[in-house]
């Protein structure tokens, strides 16, 4: 029976200081799902006896059935805490009981977008790391992700009894494995931190660190290890706490403490925590395992664990579980380091306030947020959709950050291109019903105050992925948020039957709706392309398409990867275009963007919203560019926020500014379909050398000179060299040393280029890191398996554009040949148009 009534939980909501909201994130397969169920078990609903193996928070039949998670799960668990414990908090509390709304989050890359997603609405993280594994590829990013939503992580060190049972490790060597890890963590938070949320290295000396083993439900801080001995010897267990940790050395004979590994007579002094925490670990271990049942009744009387009579009968694992279990349960553990170290809403909004809302930091929206005020204007930041048991229907996932929702309440839906002032992207409606998430349930409720994670009935019709749900007509828009995987696997789709179409286009709507990172659009041709962030999100969306959102058989095509044209030097000579009517003419120069420009303005550093002083400072500064050129960047394109520019470099030219959203909608134009192979173009500066306007009005208007000015770009395009630049991705590989010659013949034969390998100290598995063009990676793991026997597992992630080598224009080139392929996917003709077609003689 579960342990806390709906009601309890409602009354919880209200207190701010008393509420955790947190995610679990890890790497793949490390333990995170397994973890969750202790916690579950803790709130008795699911049995105890069940944690570790019911996964409870994998909803999906397909999630089960593949041992991933794939969306991410939220539950809300109550929890009481200890006088003693309260007292090492140390924020604000308002009495003993706890809410935790706890978000269970995918390990596999190609759904970092939900990782995203859940970061957003919580406040601290709960990193799950494999004890044997250590830091992977994809712990880096998610705790890069968390550093930048600027929430506070705590570290579990799980599969210990992997190190104990199956490697059979020394104590010695355990710890030194432990210390490594917990630095490798340290190196990734130290990499990636910023000064507002101070120093948020874990130690276990400051209970910031948990070991544990999540499929046999137990866990220990060195904060469990301490409150037992300081009862037991009467000392201080703070003092206790830094003695368990470190070259720390205790001599049995003197009783007193060390800080070499030998005493005075040169005899070997053991580390404490082996001696303190392991060895009672270590005792039971090996009692059990070696079925001692002599010496396990004097073992377990001195750990204080009782048996019942049914479990004396159990042997082994069976046996081991239990008794680990009542030693060291890991939801005690876990819960306390939850609440003693992780923020609460009402401290942490009132320093990431400034991360997530765009408008200024003293209207009245920005005041309830960093008051956590449930009293103030509404401000409800939506993450995600979560598909409801009523077809085509979702709920609206998100955080109350100020003020407080109600069913029935009228709110403004502010979506992401939603401006200040204006009516784009702005709906005034009602909200139908507010329900409480509870992992495969939801439970009703009346309101929701800020502080709280809710989810939302009747909105899902006015936001497409994410936005702001407020009352107050001056708020701006939450931040939107920055996904570290693109889209960059893409195929197009058609239903088999012709009449179904209809349902193929109301099944990708809610396609794009319920995955953050999807994206479903229709070509100038007339496919419908859907594109994920590799072959497994790529699978599951279109399982998902298939059986749920449009329910009919598809045709899928082979996987198309985008590239992204570009030039590789500054246009020879000036590029010259004529407006139709003859009477305006435009000069203009295309070069390339530095490479590291590029990756700032895609990853947001330098934005179109940014003051243009502050980023014309920043470009000068750090880029080398002209103050003054810097100062006159007019637009970004494409989207209006991607990694092309616009300059004005001209000098005294009349009516000008009469013409500058034109030469913007021209810039979009141009950027969005390059001249090569009306692909995305990427890193290019257009130059705006000299304007020659007509003087009659009538006669420079948009009609005029936006085809001028696209002409004028794509004129310089040709004229500055262009190239193709291609995906590609990161790829982390785990094998034995006997799987290494088969992982590098497959590298070798996809064009990827190893960069880093290192062996796991005191394990025979190696890392081997290395760029694989996303081209290439098509069927790569299975090819993987193949050739290393299933010894070696593959993790791919986006990291960067590659430029290839050599352009389109010269003929029998890999690039050419490429062009070709794209335009004939495309129906245009197969050349590329001549410089003529763009460029006019004077």
């Amino acid at each position: 029976m579960v342990n806390f009534t709906i009601d309890q939980l409602r009354g919880l909501m209200d207190k701010s200081t008393n509420i955790r909201n947190m995610s679990v994130i890890a790497h793949v397969d490390h333990g995170k799902s397994t973890l969750i169920d202790s916690l579950i078990s803790k709130a008795q609903i699911i049995a105890i006896a069940k944690a570790g193996e019911t996964r409870w928070m994998d909803t999906r039949p397909d999630e089960k059935e593949r041992g991933i998670t794939i969306k991410s799960t939220a539950v809300s668990v109550f929890f009481g805490i200890d006088k003693d414990s309260i007292a090492e908090v140390k924020q604000k509390t308002d009495g003993t009981n706890f809410l935790i709304n706890l978000i269970d989050s995918p390990g596999h890359v190609d759904f970092s977008s939900e990782v995203t997603a859940a970061l957003r609405v919580t406040d601290g993280a709960l990193v799950v790391v494999d004890c044997i594994e250590g830091v992977c590829v994809q712990t880096d990013t998610v705790l890069r992700q968390a550093l930048s939503e600027k929430i506070k992580p705590v570290v579990v060190i799980n599969k210990v009894d992997r190190a104990l049972l199956e490697l059979k490790m020394s104590k010695e060597d355990l710890y030194q494995t432990l210390l490594r890890t917990i630095e490798s963590v340290n190196v990734t938070i130290s990499t990636y931190n910023d000064a507002v949320l101070g120093d948020v290295q874990v130690a276990p000396e400051q209970g910031t660190v948990a070991f544990g083993a999540g499929l046999h439900g137990w866990a220990f801080t060195l904060r469990q290890f301490a409150t037992r001995y300081a009862q037991k010897f009467g000392v201080d267990r703070a003092k206790m706490m830094t003695k368990l940790w470190g070259d720390n050395y205790f001599n049995p004979a003197t009783k007193k403490w060390a800080t070499t590994p030998t005493d005075a007579d040169s005899k070997p002094l053991e580390r404490a925590f082996n001696v303190f925490v392991l060895d009672p670990i270590y005792r039971v271990f090996s009692a059990i395992m070696k079925d001692d049942k002599a010496s396990l009744p004097s073992i377990l009387s001195k750990l204080d664990v009782v048996l019942a009579r049914d479990e004396m009968d159990l042997q082994g694992k069976d046996l081991l579980k239990v008794v680990m279990r009542k030693f060291l349960p890991a939801a005690d553990a876990l819960l306390e380091m939850i609440v003693i170290h992780l923020p609460s809403p009402s401290t942490a909004q009132q320093y990431r306030v400034e991360t997530l809302y765009e408008g200024p930091m003293d209207d009245e929206s920005a005041v309830g947020i960093r008051n956590c005020d449930p009293n103030g204007p509404l401000v409800v930041y939506i993450s995600k959709m979560v598909p409801t048991s009523d077809r085509g229907r979702f709920f609206a996932f998100g955080r109350v950050f100020s003020g407080t929702v109600r069913a029935g309440q009228k709110v403004r839906i502010q979506g992401p291109d939603y401006v200040p002032g204006k009516k784009t992207d702005l709906f005034v409606k009602s909200v139908q019903r507010t329900v409480l998430m509870m992992g495969r349930s939801v439970e009703a409720i009346e309101d929701c105050p800020a502080g709280n994670i809710v989810g939302l009935v009747g909105i899902d019709q006015f936001l497409l992925k994410s936005g702001t749900l407020t009352t107050s007509e001056t708020a701006h828009n939450m931040k939107v948020m920055r996904f570290s995987v693109s889209p960059v696997v893409q195929v197009s789709v058609e239903a088999k039957n012709g009449a179904d179409l209809p349902k193929l286009v109301e099944g990708l709507k809610r396609l794009s709706k319920s995955d953050p990172c999807v994206q479903a659009s229709i070509s100038e041709t007339g496919e419908h392309i859907v594109a994920c962030a590799g072959e497994l999100h790529l699978e599951i969306c279109l399982k998902d398409l298939e059986e749920d959102h449009a329910g009919i058989p598809l045709k899928v095509s082979a996987p198309i990867v985008p590239y992204r044209e570009t030039v590789m030097a500054e246009s020879s000579i000036v590029a010259l275009a004529k407006s139709q009517n003859k009477h305006n003419r435009i000069w203009m120069k295309a070069q390339p963007l530095d490479e590291q420009l590029t990756s700032a303005i895609e990853e947001g550093r330098i934005s179109p919203r940014d003051d243009f002083k502050a980023r014309a400072r920043v470009l000068s500064d750090e880029y080398g560019w002209d103050v003054t050129e810097a100062r006159k960047i007019w637009a970004f394109g494409p989207d209006m926020a991607g990694p092309n520019v616009m300059v004005d470099v001209t000098k005294g030219v009349q009516y000008l500014h009469e013409i500058k959203d034109s030469c913007m909608a021209a810039l979009q134009w141009a950027t969005k379909e390059g001249v090569c192979a009306e692909e995305n173009v990427r890193g290019v500066r257009y130059n705006l050398i000299d304007v020659g306007l007509f003087s009659d009005a009538i006669h420079r208007g948009g009609g005029q000179v936006i085809p001028a000015v696209r002409r004028a770009c794509h004129a310089s395009c040709l004229l500055a060299t262009p190239g193709l630049q291609e995906p590609v991705f990161l790829v982390e590989i785990q094998c034995p040393d006997s799987a290494m010659g088969g992982v590098y013949s497959c590298l070798n034969k996809r064009r990827g280029q190893v960069f880093s390998e290192e062996q796991r100290p005191g394990t025979p598995m190696f890392t081997i890191k290395a760029y694989l063009p996303v081209a290439e990676s098509l069927g790569f793991k299975g090819e993987l398996r193949a050739h290393t026997a299933d010894q070696a597992f593959p993790q791919m992630v986006f990291d960067h554009w590659e430029p290839m080598n050599g352009s389109p224009l010269e003929k029998g080139s890999k690039v050419e040949e490429i062009v070709t392929k794209i335009r004939t996917r495309k129906g245009l003709k197969l050349e590329i148009p001549p410089l003529e077609t763009y460029y006019d003689k004077l």
